[in-house]
């Protein structure tokens, strides 16, 4: 089967992309609880960026295939997973091991979710880290019993998930993005509160539309010095969760005497965590809830690109450049 391997990371990310090679390797064969997927498709995520770095939490045994999620159809499977053969299922797996970005893959059975008939499968390849980030992190908001909350990187598609659940709670959203253009589009779409970061006005837009609607709870994507403008403008008790690192800088400008003296605090949000820490039984109805939204087309994820495997240096380049502009998926 033919597979993207990386041999090294690279902190460098246009080195790190020039050394993803594209080879044969023979068709792995599921264990005991283990499942094989003939790929589908797979996504490009902040964290595979991130991971062929060499930046993010996951570090793998190299060479190895990168890639964390993707869709497929089960063709084979192990002993006691053998009712996952010929379903059609959306994986999300950080083990070290091969990843998905190849033609087969093999997984564990916890790291699948067998997919309603309906389901796109362009949109399940997408579908476990996007959706169920939204969905936890409106979960955290609800907890706070926020009626208004902040976020950046609103131009990504956790930020679209986020207002349409926030939506539905009756929870206002500031959202905050780097470009122009995008403030612009957001904007057209029927977004309200749209802040763009590099205006000359934005710290004290920010102040002011936070003293109105009060946003208890930040979702952060991005890191460095906005951190600190986002947590500084909450009035406590406030909680900003940090779920990414776009920037690739670390927090900044953090007002030290609200942690202090105003009950705001920082925490983070690590999907695997969330899902590991639900009650038996209730992740699988949040699939079946959230899968209803993309069925339905209440719910979807903007595609830029579908590339080949042999194109993968191209389209990762293309998704670097415009990651507002949708995921890029790779077909083998």
């Amino acid at each position: 089967m033919k597979s993207v391997i990386l041999p090294a990371y690279n902190k460098n990310i246009l080195r790190a992309l020039l050394s993803l090679q594209v080879s044969e390797k023979e068709i792995p064969q599921p264990a005991d609880g283990e499942v094989l997927v003939k790929m589908h498709a797979a996504s490009c995520n902040p964290s595979d960026i991130a991971f062929i770095q060499g930046g993010y939490n996951i570090v793998k045994t190299l060479p190895a295939v990168p890639g964390f999620e993707g869709s497929g159809h089960v063709i084979e499977a192990g002993k006691n997973a053998k009712e996952f053969i010929g379903k059609n299922i959306s994986c999300f797996v950080q083990e070290d091991a091969d990843g998905t970005w190849c033609e087969f893959f093999v997984t564990k059975k916890e790291n699948v979710i067998v997919l309603e008939d309906a389901m796109d499968l362009d949109q399940a390849a997408c579908f476990m880290v996007n959706p169920f980030t939204a969905f936890g992190l409106i979960e955290i908001a609800e907890k706070n019993k926020s009626r208004a909350i902040i976020q950046n990187a609103s131009g990504g598609q956790v930020a679209q998930f986020v207002r349409k659940l926030a939506a539905e709670k009756n929870i206002a959203v500031i959202d905050i993005v780097r470009k122009k253009e995008t403030a612009e589009l957001l904007k057209a779409q029927g977004c309200r509160h749209v802040l763009y970061e590099n205006s000359e006005d934005f710290e004290k837009d920010l102040f002011e539309i936070s003293s109105k609607l009060k946003p208890s709870t930040a979702f952060d994507a991005v890191g460095g010095e906005l951190s600190g403008k986002i947590f500084n403008v909450m009035k406590g008790p406030a909680a900003m969760v940090v779920y990414g690192s776009l920037s690739g800088k670390k927090l900044a400008e953090i007002g030290f005497m609200d942690l202090i003296f105003k009950e705001k605090i920082i925490t983070g949000f690590n999907l695997i965590s969330w899902k590991e820490k639900l009650e038996p039984g209730v992740f699988e109805l949040i699939s079946k809830l959230l899968q209803e939204k993309f069925i339905s087309g209440e719910f979807r994820t903007q595609i830029q690109e579908i590339i080949s495997l042999e194109n993968v240096v191209q389209g990762l380049k293309k998704y670097i450049g415009n990651m507002s502009g949708g995921k890029v998926l790779l077909k083998p």
